[in-house]
């Protein structure tokens, strides 16, 4: 009976976790936990004096692209997930590479804190977006999606200038 009792304890357990990590907030907070550290793991790969270095001239150059990423994740997350009261992130202007590893580290760290306390429900709910009517749900979807697209030129950047990318990390 003992050994029933702890095989169901422990089934339950197994169940519990895994419905945890399936639910769409625990799957994006746990994407977005290995997205910073790829992110970031690529920024550093960067030396620090070919942060200005860009493909064309019409494109960012790679510190740019970051600072992009970083602002971007900022004004999803706070305009989209939090209230009024919230206080906005202010725009950086960080002066060295360690610096701006620093801002995007924050940025991430409060974007996975901001979505945390949003409840499952509000995620349904439909807000106005510069290309039309969002759910938050869809807006949380852009937040990866966003990082994910500037990050691949990145890693396009790392080759040009002859600095192997970090090996991909996915979920």
């Amino acid at each position: 009976m003992k050994k029933n009792v702890k095989l169901i304890l422990i089934s339950m357990l197994i169940l519990n976790n895994l419905n945890a990590q399936n639910d769409v907030k625990s799957s994006f907070l746990l994407k977005w936990e290995n997205s910073k550290n790829y992110l970031l793991e690529i920024a550093s790969k960067m030396p620090e004096d070919t942060y200005n270095y860009k493909p064309t001239e019409q494109q960012m150059n790679f510190q740019e692209q970051l600072l992009h990423i970083r602002e971007n994740m900022v004004w999803l997350s706070e305009t989209y997930f939090t209230s009024g009261d919230f206080l906005k992130s202010k725009k950086v202007n960080p002066t060295t590479k360690e610096a701006l590893i620093k801002e995007l580290e924050i940025a991430f760290n409060n974007v996975y804190e901001i979505i945390k306390n949003v409840q499952m429900e509000d995620l349904s709910t439909e807000v106005d977006f510069f290309a039309g009517p969002k759910s938050k749900l869809q807006i949380l979807n852009l937040l990866q999606d966003h990082v994910s697209h500037h990050r691949g030129q990145l890693i396009v950047y790392l080759n040009l200038v002859n600095v192997k990318p970090p090996k991909y990390t996915g979920w």
